[in-house]
């Protein structure tokens, strides 16, 4: 292999070409989903599979702090991000045992403006209950990377300004607080996402964001991520990969 041309400039090599967007997977509750309207439930079960499959892959579930600390390293093969948004009771209950199990980390991102609460922003189906605080430290002693998911759950691209700075800023405060370790992460509820918000997200002193698909606005404020349903069997899995890595060009920073 030649060694890199030394840039007519500078004199120095040039950068690193920036590598794929890393593949994110988006999961939210782990429990019966014999009432779910908004398909943010996985059986245990199908988890189960689904942890499976990525092990006989050859890929490892990981934080999405862990995952790009090893990518800047050059060490990211194998590697996706798993994450858990809202904060669930059934996450330390089942998702974790199932994490452990297969050796996975994870990512969760929580409300602190709402421990102990309930999914109250969505209008159907059952009340799930969030965790509390101490629910959140145990899962942060688990070895698990706690994120911010704001304070309360609210579109931030329809906030006032007063409102994106409190959901955004207070939430890292409290959560740094509460789990006793620096907040890292950010997730967009509902996956919404504009460049208001993502400046907000970089102001705070976020390392990094996640959204859903955020097209031109993709980059380390907003990480593109898979939605992971009960649906999702090991050929479904396979193209979400697969699709992931056609669809998403290199963006510098990721």
């Amino acid at each position: 292999m030649a060694a890199p041309v030394d840039s007519p400039d500078t004199g120095r090599p040039p950068a690193p070409r920036p590598g794929p967007v890393p593949w994110v997977a988006m999961y939210h509750s782990v429990g019966d989903c014999s009432d779910d309207p908004y398909r943010i439930t996985v059986t245990p079960e199908r988890l189960e599979r689904q942890l499976a499959w990525l092990r006989r892959r050859g890929l490892r579930g990981v934080s999405v702090a862990d995952l790009l600390a090893a990518r800047a390293r050059g060490e990211g093969r194998g590697l996706v991000g798993l994450t858990f948004d809202d904060g669930y009771t059934d996450f330390l209950t089942t998702a974790l045992p199932l994490l452990h199990r297969f050796h996975c980390g994870a990512t969760l991102f929580v409300l602190p403006g709402r421990l102990g609460g309930d999914n109250e922003w969505d209008p159907l189906g059952p009340r799930k209950p969030l965790l509390t605080a101490d629910g959140i430290r145990r899962a942060a002693d688990a070895g698990v990377e706690i994120g911010s998911h704001g304070l309360t759950h609210v579109d931030l691209t329809r906030a006032d300004d007063a409102t994106l700075t409190a959901e955004v800023t207070e939430s890292r405060a409290l959560l740094a607080e509460l789990a006793g370790a620096p907040v890292d992460g950010f997730c967009y509820p509902y996956g919404t996402v504009d460049a208001r918000a993502v400046e907000a997200v970089r102001k705070a002193g976020y390392g990094y964001a996640c959204a859903i698909d955020p097209g031109p606005l993709t980059g380390p404020y907003a990480l593109p991520r898979a939605h992971v349903g009960q649906n999702d069997t090991a050929p479904r899995l396979y193209l979400k990969l697969r699709l992931h890595r056609l669809r998403r060009r290199p963006v510098e920073g990721v």
